[in-house]
């Protein structure tokens, strides 16, 4: 698979960056790669963490890596993932990462309605979440209606609104295809007394 390559400017000086950084223009290079085929090296982890000013460390590298290969997972699925390429780490520094992580935007945290904190790599984008009421499967759904905050709301009350957080509500297509059952073949779920 070939690499997907990231043009930076490698000259920029620290005005600029720090300008870049307070913008979160920073971030347009990597806002597509949770939609790309292009896996990240090690080395564009540590791009990234260096580019948001955070110090290049094993745990973060890992945690960061974690996010980008399990879309949505939670913090105790990361932090197997951690362990599985990285040894031990301890809870409380993954959950340390994730917050670091979070705070400067090289990851986005979600959490519909009755589940646990999800962590997610597509960040600086526009897109919003469908969430399984059967298995809890989370899919991003791109916003049909264009730039943040993509809706508008009746009456803002004073508020600058600068984001709406969608999430759909449904069932996925493994949990809506139709089963039959050998006991009730030729009844509907209804028929059945079941939901």
């Amino acid at each position: 698979m070939a690499r997907v390559q990231y043009w930076i400017r490698p000259a920029l000086t620290e005005v600029v960056e720090n300008a870049l950084i307070a913008s979160d223009l920073w971030l347009e290079p990597f806002k597509y790669l949770g939609k790309t085929a292009g896996v990240p090296t090690t080395e564009d982890f540590e791009g990234m963490l260096r580019r948001a000013a955070l110090r290049v460390t094993r745990p973060r590298v890992a945690v960061l890596a974690a996010v980008h290969g399990h879309p949505h997972a939670d913090t105790d699925s990361l932090i197997d993932a951690v362990r599985r390429t990285s040894g031990e780490v301890s809870h409380q520094a993954v959950y340390d990462v994730l917050r670091a992580l979070t705070d400067r935007g090289l990851v986005r945290r979600i959490q519909p309605a009755g589940s646990v904190a999800r962590y997610e790599a597509r960040v600086g984008d526009n897109h919003h979440h469908v969430v399984c009421r059967s298995c809890g499967a989370i899919a991003d759904v791109d916003c049909a209606v264009g730039h943040a905050p993509c809706l508008t709301a009746d009456h803002d009350r004073g508020f600058v609104i600068d984001e709406a957080e969608v999430v759909y509500w449904g069932r996925c297509p493994a949990c809506s295809r139709p089963t039959t059952s050998s006991r009730f073949p030729d009844r509907s779920a209804a028929q059945r007394g079941t939901p």
